[in-house]
């Protein structure tokens, strides 16, 4: 079991659609199945984010018009043949050794292969391709042959197929797939290009390829294809390369004339393989930094870094700027049509606290479509924004009216766009993005007021019982569509609809004073429906919905271990709405997205005295009447039961990282991953087991990290600054600091990224002091002539106390007020108190170079690859430099390299020490250009004595030459 690389062995055509989905290579702006290059059994797909047609389709005597992520031209095309024999194929060839190895580190896809031909001739075949992270528009595939015991020409085809459809879900095949239309095709030189068009969207999409090998290419463009042919004349024992590099273009691309022109730039310019090959594996190195999630149990490392890999070539930072939504089957295949369902629940949290701008992104995606959201509600007669259950292109309901059930064979119709829960799912999101971002965008709030509207007007006050009911609507638990029997689809009061609904009011409320057009008397009615909401309860649990206790009891006998009872029961003429159970969490999804107190909290706002023996029962209760039809089931209750039962939900959390892997939904994964079951499997780890929950003042963590997880170490991001955290052996550790006094601790933080549980450093050196010298607080206070209460509150809270106190507390300690302060000790500024009445000192370059002449921690601001970057450096003043250390090909070093000769790059050094207790301070400002130090001159500035901030094998030498320098002092008291 190698933790980075996911190996296949030998060729399974049974297998081959799964291998094919979990090969998938991708950029976040467009993925390429691993399909083989050659073949008969093979469901090649290339998908673009955001890149939708509509087509009409006849069904069961109706028309349906359904919306598709287009599959679009094949550019892997590459086949081969020995003298005298048929283009090789794996189906019918005779391997000698055969397979495929995924090194997810980075992004790259080989195969190997020893196949003997007809004639007795063996040749060795070794292919590697990538979808480049480095330049979003370019894929490449090289081949290279060994002919191992003979010599002579070897054919090559290689081509780009402009003849595809959506033909990769077996149940759609009755449905039209035709998507690309009005194909043209040309040469260049030695290059070929295809064009086509989307039949409905009229979105043009480009593909231009380039062919290197030895020899004369022969390229032709046919009809829909453009092909290029060689011949290889093959010495035994030797090897010959061909590579294809590909550039795929649509109209939709910013910064595009025309999509054909574009690619065809875009491949000539490609430099050769090699050097695309390391732009693209640096481009997976800085991705890796921030989203490495590292546990020490290989099996579990093997699936985590597995899905942190799909994630990223679904949304990478390249998705950022993209107009696209989170598609729940990834860019992997064409299930649910690639539509955007509530998948993003899961997926947002994890990229929150790494990519917040790809969850911006996302969440532009839906305020783009608010416009349609608002007149789909209007149309219903509702107020607000009502979002639709599946998204595409431009917002509508996509949701299929009807679906075929495969066991029967039948057409039925789909009620499924009654999840009006999507909504919720939105503003949870918007939520969460402010929390870790500290951000709320104008047009974030205006999401977040618009879906509270919505599910206000949805809610109805019932004269009878005083409460307000939302009737109409399904769950999360897609088994449950209707009443049995009733004339029309929906259920009523469904628990996690109106809780969540509670708690989407009340941040709608917080919101509310900010923004313009909150109607009059708005604010009071969310207020009264989030005392008035009704819930229902049957049998010491909270009832999933009204009318859920009438329900009889499936024979679980006999069906046990079946996850799609919808199905197998339709089949038998049976309804699985007359019976309790479940495709998946429903009701337990509050206790997924809610704390246990901030549940507790909402039913008692509403006049429901609960304890956490009705969470836990509940729990219990719908345990035994889920059938685990959805992976993302087991992810929310590994969740839910991390707490209660910790062995239960390790067996869960395992079930939900081998479900792609594994394909446990039996036959599903082929058709594209399940994205959200694969990142939340990372928010589990990181927000549940480390017990993570971001607050307004810091960071709670209340970790509870299984034994079997081992170590689990990963880098978080919270309102721009970076942790590192470390779970092992009960122990939590970050930025390389042991926290202590027990669980359920808020450690707050500084700008510098400082860690303190709950006090500040003035603290932490008094109880160390007071440690050191075996005293209580009693003594020291008794010492200092302040109460034991003060000395627990400045050891314990952020405090200011005045200068006779802190000498007095000094004298006390045995140490010295500058001690106390942090004198000597050098760290970037804090969020200390500002002065009551400061006032700034503007200081001379000669001032300002006296001050940061002893050296320490500065910080470095350049415009790096991924926008603005700031960077904490070790340094010195030398020889009128300033000199620190990095790693060569580090995120400095590659973003501040040019190539270009005699290029320079000015960059901005900053040194501030600030005084938190007495307010004051002063501030350097250096601005220069930034040097590599020559290999002759690093002798010299070793001499500098420079350490590097991050430690480790840091030999590159840096130097910022001051050409403008500036700098205030502040005086505070």
């Amino acid at each position: 079991m190698t933790p980075w690389v996911l190996t296949y062995e030998g060729f399974d055509v049974r297998r081959e659609r799964l291998r094919e989905a979990l090969c998938t290579l991708g950029n976040g702006r467009f993925a390429t199945r691993g399909a083989t290059p050659d073949g008969l059994r093979r469901t090649p797909g290339t998908y673009a984010a955001g890149l939708y047609d509509r087509l009409a389709s006849p069904v069961a005597g109706h028309t349906v018009t359904n919306e598709d992520l287009v599959n679009l031209p094949d550019w892997l095309p590459l086949t081969f043949a020995t003298p005298g024999c048929d283009h090789f194929r794996p189906e019918d060839a005779d391997l000698l050794e055969y397979r495929h190895v995924l090194d997810m580190r980075a992004g790259l896809l080989a195969r190997e292969l020893r196949w003997r031909d007809p004639e007795g001739r063996v040749t060795r075949v070794r292919q590697r391709r990538f979808v480049s992270m480095a330049d979003s528009t370019i894929a490449a595939l090289e081949t290279t042959f060994t002919a191992e015991n003979w010599s002579g020409p070897l054919r090559v085809r290689s081509a780009v197929e402009g003849d595809v459809r959506n033909q990769g879900v077996a149940r759609y095949r009755d449905l039209r797939g035709d998507h690309l239309t009005g194909h043209a095709t040309g040469v260049e030189g030695d290059l070929t290009w295809l064009t086509a068009t989307t039949r409905g969207s009229h979105v043009t999409v480009a593909l231009a390829a380039r062919v290197d090998a030895p020899g004369k290419a022969e390229p032709v463009a046919e009809a829909a294809r453009t092909v290029t042919r060689h011949v290889l004349d093959l010495v035994e024992d030797e090897t010959a390369t061909v590579t294809k590099v590909v550039a795929l273009v649509t109209s939709r691309d910013p910064a595009v004339h025309d999509p054909r022109s574009a690619a065809v730039r875009h491949v000539r310019l490609a430099p050769r393989f090699d050097e695309l090959l390391t732009r693209h594996t640096t481009a997976w190195d800085r991705l890796w930094e921030c989203a490495r999630m590292d546990v020490s149990e290989p099996e579990i490392a093997q699936a985590v870094h597995l899905h942190v890999f799909h994630l990223l070539q679904t949304m990478s930072p390249h998705t950022a700027d993209l107009d696209a939504g989170v598609p729940a089957r990834g860019l992997h295949g064409e299930a649910y049509r690639g539509h955007v369902f509530w998948d993003e629940l899961f997926v947002l949290p994890w990229l929150n606290l790494r990519f917040p701008e790809v969850s911006r992104g996302a969440l532009r995606y839906r305020w783009r479509r608010l416009g349609e959201a608002r007149a789909a509600a209007r149309a219903e007669g509702y107020d607000g924004a009502m979002f639709p259950w599946q998204s595409g292109s431009d917002g509508r309901e996509e949701t299929q009216t009807l679906h075929l059930n495969p066991e029967s064979g039948r057409w039925l119709p789909d009620t499924s766009h009654l999840q009006r829960h999507v909504g919720l799912a939105i503003a949870y999101n918007v939520w969460q993005y402010h929390l870790v971002t500290g951000s709320m965008p104008d047009w974030c709030a205006e999401l977040l007021i618009e879906i509270a509207r919505f599910f206000a007007s949805l809610a109805v006050l019932d004269p009878g019982s005083g409460r307000y009911e939302i009737r109409g609507v399904m769950g999360p638990d897609e088994y449950q569509t209707g009443y049995p029997g009733a004339a029309s689809p929906g259920l009523d009061n469904n628990a996690y609809t109106n809780i969540m609904t509670v708690w989407l009011l009340r941040r709608a409320l917080e919101v509310a004073p900010s923004v313009p057009g909150v109607h009059h008397g708005e604010p009071a009615r969310w207020a009264d429906i989030t005392r008035r909401m009704r819930v229902d309860f049957h049998d010491g649990v909270i009832s999933q919905f009204t009318g859920y206790a009438d329900l009889p009891e499936l024979d679980w006998a006999r069906y046990r271990g079946v996850r799609r009872l919808d199905r197998v029961l339709e089949a038998r003429g049976d309804d699985v709405n007359r019976y309790k159970a479940a495709k998946q969490a429903d009701t337990l999804m509050l206790c997924y997205l809610l704390t246990t107190e901030e549940l507790l909290g909402i039913l008692d706002r509403l006049g429901y005295p609960a304890d956490t023996g009705l969470i836990e029962r509940t729990i219990a209760y719908y345990l035994e009447r889920t059938s685990h039809g959805s992976t993302l089931s087991a992810l929310v209750h590994a969740w839910v039961l991390a707490r209660t039962d910790r062995a239960a939900s390790w067996d869960l959390l395992v079930e939900a990282l081998r479900s792609d892997i594994a394909d446990v939904q039996g036959g599903t994964t082929e058709e594209g991953v399940h994205l959200g079951a694969m990142a939340g499997t990372l928010d589990l780890l990181q927000r549940c087991y480390l017990g993570l929950e971001v607050r307004d003042d810091g960071l709670r963590l209340d970790p509870l990290v299984p034994d079997r997880l081992g170590t689990l170490s990963l880098p978080v991001r919270v309102r721009g600054v970076r942790f590192e955290i470390e779970a092992r052996d009960g122990t939590v550790r970050v930025n390389g600091e042991t926290l202590t006094g027990g669980t359920g601790r808020t450690f707050t933080f500084d700008q510098g990224g400082t860690i303190m549980a709950g006090t500040g450093d003035l603290g932490r050196r008094i109880a160390h002091h007071r440690e050191r010298l075996g005293l209580t607080r009693e003594q020291v206070a008794e010492r200092a002539s302040v109460t034991p209460g003060y000395v627990e509150y400045l050891e314990e809270s952020p405090g200011a106390p005045t200068a006779s106190t802190i000498s007095r507390l000094a004298e006390a300690l045995d140490t010295t007020s500058d001690d106390l302060l942090g004198g000597g000790l050098d760290r970037p500024p804090g969020q200390g108190p500002a002065a009551a009445s400061p006032q700034l000192e503007k200081l001379d370059r000669e001032e300002c170079l006296r001050l940061i002449a002893p050296g320490g921690v500065g910080r470095v601001a350049f415009n790096g690859s991924h926008g603005p970057t700031i960077l904490p450096v070790n340094y010195r003043l030398y020889e009128g430099s300033i000199v620190f250390r990095t790693a060569h090909g580090g995120a400095m070093d590659r973003d501040l390299r040019t190539g270009l000769e005699g290029v320079e790059i000015v960059v901005g050094f900053e040194v501030d020490r600030i005084d938190e207790v007495r307010r004051e301070g002063w501030s350097v400002l250096v601005q220069g250009p930034y040097h590599h130090v020559p290999d002759e001159e690093v002798a010299q500035v070793i001499g500098a004595d420079v350490s590097p901030w991050a430690g480790g094998e840091r030999l590159l030498h840096i130097r910022i030459i001051p050409q403008q320098v500036t700098g205030r002092r502040i005086h505070g008291l």
